[in-house]
């Protein structure tokens, strides 16, 4: 192990002069968090019609999701120790250069499998712009405006998550799906512009003297392939029995991945992740707590689309209104929820949220053919609610256990978390749907749903049990929220 002194960390102190720059810079990095959510729950809205377009069923439909959610989920955290290296602003600029291609070449794909290799594209643009944006954002605001500069980012995501399905929905009335991808282009290189002139590299980024550090080239492949093959395994796209040598494998492998990552990060001078932060026992019960909260939460963005075009019979713009209901209360509770936080403390507010995620997702269980679509709408509403209420101060606590120089790979981590939970909640409620659909005779096309005999039945029986055990995941969370007590903020040296 080498003996020679790591950078000293030299960064702007927000605290001394933020107020004229922390808006503007928010700003800049607002519309790309707006429109790369956007793009998200815009897709969502058109699965169903992509699947009728290219004649597919859920389980091939899901792969438009789902690679994208895996190829974030696996570059992410080596983005934020790129970024951390060379530069916050230059990684950012360089990923929405990436998200804007790759949704150019999705509007062209003449196939599925060419629509989901333009996803993947997409995905390491947003990985990029993720891996970056919580460290940038926090690093513009004073540190007794944590909670604030959380909030707004979340608040910035529920208006693309709000905006989404009501433009695809619209949009969707008179035009193709691949208009979408289009449309979304548009305010991506506005993105791009705003950021290359607003943002300054000095303010939004942790600088060094002296030498680079390395990149860690082997922890970074190793904690890709890990993510990669337990999602893969989880998903199981062959269809096999669970018991079977390949998934039992996957397990196996992606365990034995694991565990050579924390050996190499712990023996390595220059680590991709410095695994001791997790000595903390309140970061690490924070960020447990943000990996199951949002495996308790992406079952509703993916299957709810689902549940009411091709089982409730909805057009695409009544869906975009009702899931617009989720986002919205998102985005009131994250901006209440993070400056609450700052004044009262996060514990209260995270038990809460959970509290209500716990009721919505047994509430979604139950619903059925005849549920009243009032009763839906108000559902969404309080689980968008809850959503904001818990995660933003949780955000805020994982943060408020590190130092600032520490912001660029725990913002990249706290995002990893969540992206992990979505796609290995995504993979598991898409793989119960199939699974009970599956051992009923129903492999079939989602436009099939509501016309084929028995398959109305078997969908909703799949939903039930996915949302069973959705509501395990929310359970958990909440336990290990009660348990987790903050101590307080750290503070810089």
């Amino acid at each position: 192990m080498s003996n020679a002194p790591s950078p000293t960390p030299v960064a702007w102190d927000p605290d001394a002069d933020f107020s004229n720059y922390k808006w503007k810079a928010f700003g800049a990095i607002g519309v790309s968090f707006v429109t790369m959510v956007m793009s998200m729950s815009m897709v969502f809205v058109a699965l169903s019609a992509i699947a009728d377009d290219f004649g597919v069923s859920l389980r091939a439909v899901s792969w438009v999701v789902i690679a994208q959610a895996l190829t974030i989920s696996a570059i992410m955290l080596p983005m934020g120790r790129v970024a951390d290296i060379i530069g916050r602003k230059r990684i950012h600029l360089i990923g929405l250069t990436l998200f804007g291609g790759g949704a150019l070449f999705a509007a062209f794909s003449p196939t599925l499998g060419i629509l989901i290799v333009a996803r993947v594209i997409m995905a390491i643009g947003n990985a990029m712009g993720q891996s970056v944006g919580t460290a940038m954002v926090v690093s513009v605001f004073p540190s007794n405006e944590r909670g604030k500069a959380i909030g707004s980012q979340t608040t910035a995501v529920a208006l693309g998550g709000a905006t989404g399905p009501v433009i695809a929905g619209l949009m969707l009335q008179w035009f193709e799906w691949q208009s979408l991808f289009i449309f979304i282009a548009i305010p991506i290189t506005i993105a791009f512009f705003v950021g290359l002139f607003v943002l300054d590299e000095d303010r939004v980024s942790q600088r060094t003297q002296g030498k680079r550090p390395p990149y860690d080239w082997i922890g970074a492949f190793l904690s890709a392939t890990a993510v990669v093959l337990l999602v893969l395994t989880i998903n199981n796209p062959l269809g096999v029995g669970w018991l079977s040598p390949l998934i039992v494998g996957g397990f196996i492998g992606f365990a034995v991945l694991m565990g050579g990552f924390i050996k190499w990060e712990l023996r390595n001078p220059s680590p991709m992740l410095e695994l001791r932060m997790f000595n903390n026992t309140v970061f690490t019960m924070a960020v447990t707590t943000r990996l199951i909260g949002f495996m308790g939460t992406t079952a509703t963005r993916f299957m709810m689309p689902v549940y009411l075009i091709s089982f409730r019979g909805l057009g695409e713009g009544a869906t975009g209104g009702i899931l617009f209901l989720a986002s919205l209360g998102m985005g009131i509770a994250a901006q209440s929820g993070g400056r609450l936080a700052d004044r009262f403390g996060a514990r209260p507010f995270t038990i809460i949220g959970f509290i209500a995620l716990f009721a919505t997702a047994a509430s979604f269980a139950f619903m059925n053919a005849e549920t009243p679509f009032w009763i839906v709408m108000i559902v969404l509403f309080i689980n968008g609610l809850a959503m904001g209420m818990w995660s933003v101060p949780n955000n805020t606590v994982i943060l408020n256990a590190v130092s600032s120089a520490q912001f660029g790979v725990v913002g990249a981590l706290t995002n990893l978390a969540r992206n992990v939970g979505n796609v290995v909640g995504q993979a598991i409620a898409a793989a119960i749907v199939v699974g009970v659909m599956t051992s009923q005779g129903f492999d079939i096309p989602l436009n099939e749903i509501d016309t084929v005999v028995g398959a109305s039945q078997a969908f909703i029986d799949g939903w039930k049990v996915a949302y069973f055990a959705v509501t395990g995941f929310t359970l958990v969370g909440l336990l290990l929220a009660i348990l987790t007590r903050p101590g307080k903020r750290v503070e810089d040296a």
